[in-house]
């Protein structure tokens, strides 16, 4: 009989709240909780209603109300310790009600739990997911030059953090973990905001090798301009092809521009007259790529000193002093004699 009566006070109740006596915000924010939450919190809610339940039909094997919840736990779980059990056939009942909803809501709970791990991890090869470090190094497009950035960043004991986006991929392309990646197109504000530009470092835009040369400067240096409209004081360094879209990328913001098509045709005009000369200067580059070569502010110390002085003090140091950067203008082995200022930048390689 009290089994009855619970029963039917329990979908009298359940009724009302149907007809709207339940605040109708409290129904609708249940709704938009995410779906795994939900099951969670209904399994909870048969696991209360069952432990309170068995708790009251037979107090002699339950006696307290968390003896029950435990024992409605273990039955839906399906793991069946035996320490407490109904002993009465409406005790039994319950149990047998329990084991039909409570634990096709728990596996459906853990099913979904598991579904939605495998989605997220997903979403993250896939590029969907957004990057929330900071001081990381955004590279733009993905290519030869971007994937050699992407290996001498990521490795060799640097290990920058890196947010790679492109909108050709389907899937992260680089092992490292590290490397974050983002499927989309670099000139929107949706996609940049998930590389999370505000707190970025610096940001590399690479040419996009599936245009022709005037479109992809175009290309990057629209995604320059999207990138400085959302944070004006990262630095930026663009690649550019043509010569005369140079001065573009400067007045929209560029920081570095680096014309890959002038270091080419250099290599190769060379080519015709020295080989040799070719040669050497691709070994030097070779070893410049062990990051040998750097800037170093010029000190008190050396203010005022002329830059062959400089030049001999810093060689019986193993460092060969090549030029120095003043403002926007680099000289390289100036005219003697030349004194170093304070503001200047010294370009060094390191023995």
């Amino acid at each position: 009989m009290q089994l009855a009566f619970f029963s039917s006070q329990l979908l009298k109740t359940f009724l009302k709240f149907r007809r709207g006596n339940m605040p109708q915000h409290i129904y609708y924010s249940f709704i938009r909780l995410p779906l795994v939450i939900r099951i969670l919190l209904i399994a909870l809610m048969v696991i209360f209603l069952f432990g309170g339940l068995i708790h009251i039909i037979e107090p002699s094997s339950f006696p307290t109300f968390f003896d029950g919840i435990w024992w409605a736990v273990v039955t839906a779980s399906t793991v069946g310790f035996g320490d407490f059990y109904p002993k009465s056939t409406a005790g039994r009942i319950v149990g047998i009600a329990l084991i039909f909803t409570g634990a096709g809501f728990l596996s459906t709970y853990f099913i979904s739990l598991a579904t939605a791990a495998v989605t997220r991890q997903n979403d993250f090869l896939e590029g969907k997911i957004e990057y929330r470090g900071q001081n990381h190094i955004v590279v733009i497009g993905w290519n030869e030059r971007s994937r050699e950035i992407v290996n001498t960043l990521g490795g060799d004991g640097m290990n920058h953090s890196i947010a790679l986006i492109d909108e050709t991929l389907k899937s992260n392309p680089v092992p490292h973990n590290n490397v974050h990646f983002i499927q989309g197109r670099a000139n929107r504000d949706d996609v940049l905001v998930k590389a999370n530009i505000f707190d970025a470092q610096k940001v590399i835009i690479t040419a996009d090798q599936n245009k022709d040369e005037l479109h992809a400067d175009m290309n990057s240096i629209l995604t320059l301009l999207a990138i400085k409209g959302l944070n004006r004081d990262v630095q930026c360094i663009v690649e550019i092809l043509t010569s005369e879209q140079a001065a573009n990328a400067k007045r929209a913001g560029a920081d570095e521009i680096v014309q890959t098509n002038v270091l080419t045709s250099f290599v190769m005009i060379n080519s015709v007259s020295s080989q040799e000369l070719v040669t050497s200067f691709l070994d030097l580059l070779g070893q410049l790529d062990k990051r040998k070569l750097t800037f170093q502010p010029a000190s008190e110390e050396v203010e005022n000193k002329t830059f062959a002085e400089l030049s001999a003090e810093l060689m019986k140091e193993g460092i060969l002093l090549l030029g120095v950067k003043r403002g926007e203008e680099t000289l390289v082995n100036p005219p003697q004699p030349f004194r170093i200022l304070q503001q200047d930048q010294l370009i060094v390689i390191l023995g």
